[in-house]
């Protein structure tokens, strides 16, 4: 089985800590791709980022389909694109957002999620309503480090993951998810330093796309999640123009 883990931002230093996570919780035969996009952010910590994301992101599942990947990963709390890469992709595709709220709920009562930035907060808030977990969170925390300090130890990250942590599991919850691809290294520490259940997603996500494939389950194509028409595409998305009824991009190219 292969599962392709797209993280939707261009930084390499991160999409191999994503590989690492993913790798460590794959099952015997097994084999991860973790890729970066050709093109897109450094980081995602705003809608117009994660806008920019999205082509990058459907470039690697269109390249997968092309390789026959069994599954998919997006990397990027925010889930972007997420339904996008499900019409183009054949098998499953998992958000780490939609992953790590499926895991945290199974594990407790409630549970809060603690992220990069404040001014992510609200993405975590409306993922949690559109996947319904919404009555499940106790709160989402922002530790105010931005995504690519996460692996700098002068940024003090884990410190603050920690505390952030803590103060969730204080205010009622019983298990915390990391809103961020790039917490995914600082996952088991934490979790042994808070005593209670911090979920990665990138994990979670691993371990559920495997599962679906193993189950022999993928994306309904009857409706929505369809294949996208042929239609052209203009000015520099040109090379995603849907030349046929097919889940592959007619300009993307390895």
């Amino acid at each position: 089985m292969r599962i392709r883990v797209v993280n939707p931002n261009t930084t390499a230093a991160m999409t191999a800590a994503i590989g690492r996570a993913a790798a460590a919780v794959a099952g015997p035969g097994t084999v991860i791709e973790a890729v970066t996009p050709t093109t897109g952010p450094a980081s995602i910590e705003s809608h117009y980022e994660e806008a920019l994301a999205v082509p990058g992101l459907l470039e690697q599942v269109a390249l997968g389909e092309r390789d026959g990947v069994d599954a998919f990963v997006v990397a990027c709390f925010g889930d972007p694109g997420l339904d996008a890469a499900r019409e183009l992709a054949t098998g499953p595709v998992i958000g780490i957002a939609e992953a790590g709220f499926h895991a945290a709920a199974m594990l407790g009562r409630r549970f809060g999620v603690v992220t990069t930035l404040a001014r992510t907060t609200g993405r975590a808030w409306e993922l949690a309503e559109r996947y319904g977990f919404a009555p499940l969170v106790t709160e989402v925390r922002a530790c105010e480090v931005p995504v690519l300090a996460l692996d700098d130890p002068a940024s003090g990250a884990r410190a603050l993951v920690v505390e952030e942590c803590r103060a969730v599991l204080a205010g009622g919850a019983d298990a915390v998810v990391l809103g961020c691809a790039g917490m995914a290294d600082l996952c088991a520490e934490v979790s042994r330093e808070v005593g209670a259940p911090v979920v990665d997603g990138v994990a979670a996500a691993t371990v559920l796309a495997e599962s679906l494939v193993r189950l022999g389950l993928a994306t309904g194509k009857r409706g929505e999640y369809a294949p996208p028409p042929p239609k052209e595409v203009t000015g520099v998305l040109s090379g995603f123009t849907m030349a046929a009824p097919t889940a592959v991009l007619s300009g993307v190219s390895a």
